[in-house]
């Protein structure tokens, strides 16, 4: 892995030139946790090396989590008001 950038107009995020995960709601992309942009530091962290099946797996995973959290969050707002 080389570069992390996101494209929000196609709901990407590109590991290189090539390589996309795709799918990736710009409230997803922005969640942040602790101070930190999750997705992008979890990617980051693993910066100048290759991402294994196993990498990949996790950081889909990650963002089908922060996706249902996101949702959770408005669902209890919604309750609150």
């Amino acid at each position: 892995m080389v570069k992390v950038t996101y494209d929000d107009r196609h709901k990407r995020v590109y590991i290189n030139k090539r390589q996309y995960f795709s799918g990736v709601v710009p409230e997803v992309w922005g969640f942040h946790v602790g101070g930190y942009q999750v997705c992008d530091k979890w990617l980051k962290d693993r910066k100048g090396r290759k991402l294994n099946y196993d990498d990949i797996t996790r950081y889909q995973k990650i963002v089908i989590a922060l996706r249902e959290t996101i949702k959770l969050m408005e669902g209890i707002d919604k309750r609150e008001s």
